[in-house]
Order: structure tokens, then C-alpha cells, then sequence
């Protein structure tokens, strides 16, 4: 294994994060090792969509140094927000699939946005991660003509299209039942097994009794750390 898979993929340095002027969590340093797996709790306004949001260039990192998959996120450039977004994928709740394009038309847009070329080694790399998803032939079928837990398989397969190193996940079951959302949760572990880190926001505390893993807590303007204190995961909702 090369030196650099022992480089965190995530790097935080007392950071404050904020909702536009307001300072939603403050002084957060933290780091998130290469294969690692990671809840992110915390209720609503806590500040857990907003601390994504910075980690992926959405939102201005304005106070502290923050590091994601080897680019600095502090002033980062337009060009490198493209350069990172090839290497971290996002997952949201809502799917955001382009209703009005078949799954392959997705995928292909994604491919397209990212640099692929050859059409032949594009088809290819569809079919591998509608496979690892679990889906067969639904490359033309249109979003509505799937199940919601098909539609999250398929946003899975378009974020795993450049081999990510980081998974940030927001939600990735809030609209699925429970027996679906065990079934999502299954291929984020089998993902995360080999080798992508994953960082998954949930409202689902059944995830972290059933499947316990480090978790992070934004709670009252901090954000608490399972691996450096003892807290209640479930205190405070």
C-alpha cells in the first residue's frame, strides 16, 4: 500500500462553521482516516447539513483549515471544487435523479460531466456499478418506473462512477421504509469494506445500535467525538 492511503481523507483544524452569519459549530478539529465509517448526528439546525455542505465546497469555509481528499477547502478555486467532486461523491435524501432521462442517461450524464470520453469504457463502468448496486436491466428505464429503493440503488451506482474516496451521504434512507433502508445500508457497508470512507448523516438510531461505528454529534454548537469522549447519542432530540 502506497504512504498516501494513511493520509485522513477528511482534515479539520479548529474550524467554525456557519448558516450564513451565523456560527452554527465552532472550533472543530477533527481528522477521518482512508476506509473509515462514520455517523453524523444531531437534530435539525444543528448544523450537520451545513458542515456537508463545507466539506464538498458548497458552502465557504470562512474561519479554521479544513482538508478533503488531499484539497484544501479555505479559499478552494471553481476549477478545484470540479477536481474534488470527482473524488468525493454526495448522496442526498431526495435521490435528485433527472426524472425526465432513463437511469443510463443519468449515469452517462455524470460520466460526461467528469471527463469520461469513450463511449465503450462508459458502458462498461455502467453496467459494473448498477451490478455492485444489485440492479440488472433498468439502464432504460425512467426513474418514476422504479421503486424508491431502486432509485437510491441508482444514485449509489452514479456516485461510485469515479471510484470515490469519500462518500458523503445525507440522509441516504429518510425516505425509504425500514426494511428497504436495511438493504441500502447493507451495500454503504459493503462500499465502505472495500476501501471508500464513508460519512453518513442519520436521523435512524437504529443504525448506529444495530451497526455501531464512530460517531460524530452536532449538539449545542459543538461537535462531540465518540472516539475522544462518552456522550448519549440519543440525549437531546
Amino acid at each position: 500500500m502506497s504512504s498516501f492511503s494513511n493520509e485522513p481523507v477528511i482534515r479539520i483544524e479548529n474550524a467554525t462553521i456557519f448558516q450564513e452569519d451565523k456560527a452554527i459549530l465552532s472550533d472543530i478539529s477533527l481528522s477521518i482516516g482512508k476506509g473509515e465509517f462514520v455517523y453524523l448526528i444531531g437534530r435539525t439546525g444543528s448544523g450537520k447539513s451545513s458542515l456537508m455542505k463545507t466539506l464538498y465546497a458548497d458552502l465557504d469555509l470562512r474561519l479554521g483549515q479544513m482538508e478533503v481528499a488531499g484539497f484544501k477547502i479555505n479559499g478552494i478555486k471553481s476549477k478545484q471544487i470540479a477536481q474534488l467532486r470527482r473524488k468525493i461523491s454526495v448522496i442526498f435524501q431526495d435521490f435528485q435523479l433527472l426524472a425526465d432521462r432513463t437511469v443510463a442517461e443519468n449515469l452517462y450524464f455524470v460520466m460526461k460531466a467528469t471527463g469520461w470520453k469513450e463511449k465503450s469504457k462508459m458502458k462498461t463502468r455502467m453496467a459494473d456499478v448498477l451490478m455492485r448496486v444489485g440492479l440488472g436491466a433498468v439502464d432504460n428505464k425512467m426513474p418514476h418506473q422504479l421503486s424508491g429503493g431502486e432509485q437510491q440503488r441508482v444514485v449509489i451506482a452514479r456516485a461510485l462512477i469515479n471510484e470515490p474516496v469519500l462518500l458523503i451521504a445525507d440522509e441516504p434512507t429518510g425516505n425509504l421504509d425500514p426494511e428497504v433502508s436495511e438493504g441500502i445500508f447493507k451495500l454503504f457497508t459493503d462500499i465502505n469494506k472495500s476501501g471508500t470512507a464513508i460519512l453518513m448523516g442519520t436521523h435512524d438510531h437504529s443504525f448506529l445500535d444495530t451497526h455501531p461505528s464512530r460517531v460524530l454529534k452536532c449538539q449545542q454548537g459543538k461537535l462531540l467525538d465518540s472516539d475522544q469522549e462518552d456522550f448519549d447519542f440519543k440525549s437531546n432530540y
